[in-house]
């Protein structure tokens, strides 16, 4: 890996290696696959509350957990997995998360069943494209917009839950739906011709 020490990025990024290198290969790249898409939702969900490296630093012990976010095996997690799953010092031990996760790839198995495509359903509230956003400062950056607002909507009328405006909002941000890297970071141009491939 070449060395990025000096490069100018998000100041969200901060110092920590975990959080730099999620920032500089992660964050705000469009993301189409199905599975790892219902990964980050289920780890924004889990965030609620919480700072984002905590989940970071606990994603390696959900993937195992959670059978490498495979929506089709958590889906049918018994009562016994779950409580398995909140004695387990990896994750956050949240029976409202847990449950949630478990709730959310039942909602992921009855769309795949009835048709809808996941990823083509979540990219559909960008019209399949990735906003390129321009902001300046964190400041200028919304917690939600109609957007994800309409995304929440449309996720709880389907099961869903821990979907909240705000949630999804971040969701979006990770998953490259909008590039909300600062312009002056050098990721911005990065994500944006990434979007544009």
């Amino acid at each position: 890996m070449s060395d990025t020490t000096d490069l100018i990025r998000c100041p969200w990024a901060g110092t920590d290696p975990l959080y730099r290198d999620y920032h500089d290969r992660e964050w705000g790249v469009p993301l189409y696959d199905n599975q790892t898409l219902f990964e980050f939702l289920i780890l924004e969900g889990a965030q609620a509350g919480l700072a984002w490296i905590t989940v970071l630093r606990k994603r390696p012990a959900y993937r195992q957990a959670f059978d490498q976010f495979d929506p089709y095996k958590i889906a049918g997690y018994s009562a016994a997995r779950k409580t398995k799953l909140l004695q387990n010092p990896g994750l956050i031990r949240n029976r409202l998360k847990i449950d949630s996760a478990v709730r959310n790839a039942q909602a992921y198995v009855a769309m795949a069943q009835s048709g809808e495509d996941f990823s083509e359903f979540l990219w559909g509230f960008v019209n399949g494209r990735a906003k390129i956003n321009h902001w300046r400062s964190l400041a200028e950056v919304p917690a939600s917009t109609a957007e994800s607002e309409a995304m929440s909507r449309a996720l709880k009328k389907r099961g869903f839950n821990f979907v909240g405006p705000t949630i999804c909002y971040a969701f979006m941000q990770a998953t490259g739906m909008v590039n909300d890297h600062l312009v002056n970071c050098y990721r911005h141009r990065q994500c944006a011709l990434q979007s544009e491939a």
